[in-house]
């Protein structure tokens, strides 16, 4: 059953402002970028193996094998979606879920290339900017829709005039499409706690982690995970420690949030004015991620300040690597993971 907001933010678990994680960030390591020909990589994940797979822009899902920053041992197209693929999320038996923000929720097969729809509607409705997905032990599916107000071309409008239309979406097996969550800021990334307890969406719009409670006696009601986030939190993927793993595709804007603050037919102006201008918001030259704790406390946080791989809208680590995607470059930055020698996040 669809929970309203209001019926649910009555918790703050954590609070990450621009001091997160143990006196400030730290400096992310140097960057790497590999397999150019992949044009905006939206998400960036790994299987089981460490495997990583990216959606392009003109529809690829590749594959590609990194035994160590630079050192890309394959770089293979397995498939085309025939639309624009978002976030993905590897399966068991080797298939890949993918958010495809112009089909919807796909199920494509990298050994085969193939392509199965497994919802293009939600109540009779064309499901448009599926976002991000994640899957539980029994098959259920968990995927966000960012708006239900405007498409992936025009997100802008969306998060300018912060319409507060995204969703969080159940999928059963054999069954339909149900809303949890409506109502949120351009919902966006998407993961199961370690325990499958609860899910973390992220909210693009109100910089924050909302938990939507999935076991317990207040399942099916949702709080604030982590607030205050220094930056506009995009996917979210799940680390080998236990943490959510959340790229920040660019710094906290003053002018943004003062836009926000504004009647909703001002904020709604302000967009029809940059788009007619052909105006758009430039990609910041900060990459930015960050690890937080199931409780909802900081365990990483690393930045790059000039750093040439900009909009880093993923984050995925592997046992001794980070995998960064950007919708707005060519090509994945990786580096090694500064906590590989076991050294610790703290400063």
């Amino acid at each position: 059953m669809s929970q309203g907001r209001a019926a649910s933010r009555d918790a703050v678990s954590g609070q990450l402002t621009e001091r997160a994680g143990q006196g400030g960030p730290r400096t992310l390591p140097p960057l790497r970028i590999v397999a150019p020909e992949i044009e905006g990589p939206e998400d960036v994940v790994a299987d089981a193996d460490g495997t990583l797979f990216a959606g392009a822009a003109d529809g690829a899902i590749w594959r590609l094998r990194v035994s160590a920053p630079g050192a890309v041992d394959e770089a293979t197209a397995v498939a085309h979606t025939g639309g624009r693929p978002l976030g993905l999320q590897p399966l068991p038996g080797g298939e890949l879920l993918v958010c495809d923000a112009v089909r919807g929720l796909l199920c494509v097969d990298p050994r085969h290339g193939t392509v199965r729809v497994l919802a293009d509607e939600v109540a009779g409705a064309p499901l448009r900017f599926a976002s991000n997905v994640t899957t539980a032990a029994d098959g259920t599916v968990y995927f966000t829709v960012s708006s239900r107000r405007y498409g992936l071309d025009e997100w802008l409008g969306d998060f300018l005039e912060h319409t507060g239309t995204g969703q969080l979406l159940r999928l059963r097996p054999g069954g339909s499409p149900e809303v949890l969550l409506d109502g949120l800021q351009f919902a966006n990334g998407v993961a199961l706690a370690p325990d499958e307890s609860f899910l973390a969406v992220a909210e693009t719009g109100a910089c924050r982690l909302t938990r939507y409670r999935l076991t317990g006696p207040r399942a099916g009601t949702a709080d604030t995970l982590a607030d205050g986030l220094p930056g506009y939190p995009d996917n979210i993927s799940p680390g080998p420690d236990g943490a959510f793993w959340v790229a920040l595709a660019r710094p906290r804007s003053a002018g943004v949030a003062l836009l926000h603050g504004l009647p909703r037919g001002a904020r709604r102006t302000a967009w029809e004015v940059l788009k007619r201008l052909r105006l758009s918001l430039p990609p910041h030259p900060t990459a930015r991620v960050l690890a937080v704790r199931p409780d909802g406390g900081p365990a990483w946080d690393l930045r790059a300040v000039r750093s040439p791989y900009r909009m880093v809208t993923s984050v995925c680590r592997t046992a001794d690597l980070l995998a960064l995607g950007s919708v707005a470059e060519r090509g994945i930055a990786v580096c090694a993971f500064p906590g590989a020698d076991g050294s610790s996040p703290a400063r």
